[in-house]
């Protein structure tokens, strides 16, 4: 999937979720929507990979589900720099919840895109 097809599939799955847990995730509009997917895809791309090697270690013991603990952190850290009032994720649980349920969009919505 190029980049900005995925910019705008995270964006309109934070309005998803938002939708769906309107009391832990909230989103203000759907250009901090679009704001906080390129937030994120600038943190994938300049942090995560140092995340991802500094933890391999656990990564491996836990089987690889400690990324599901790395993709929430970069939610969190979306939230910080976007800022509380527009795009806020109430608590880590709420942020691992989102992770998981991107990444299994976004798994989806990319063999889609790939098979065409």
């Amino acid at each position: 999937m190029k980049f900005w097809q995925r910019i705008i599939v995270d964006a309109l799955l934070f309005m998803a979720i938002a939708g769906f847990f309107h009391n832990s995730f909230v989103v203000s509009s759907v250009w901090y929507a679009l704001v906080a997917s390129l937030v994120l895809a600038i943190l994938n791309a300049a942090i995560k990979p140092i995340l991802v090697v500094l933890s391999l270690p656990i990564t491996f013991l836990t089987l690889g589900l400690f990324s599901i603990v790395i993709n929430a952190l970069m939610l969190e850290l979306t939230s910080f720099f976007v800022g509380a009032q527009n795009f806020h994720i109430a608590n880590f649980g709420m942020a691992m919840l989102a992770a998981i349920i991107m990444s299994i969009c976004n798994a989806i919505i990319s063999g889609y895109f790939s098979r065409e």
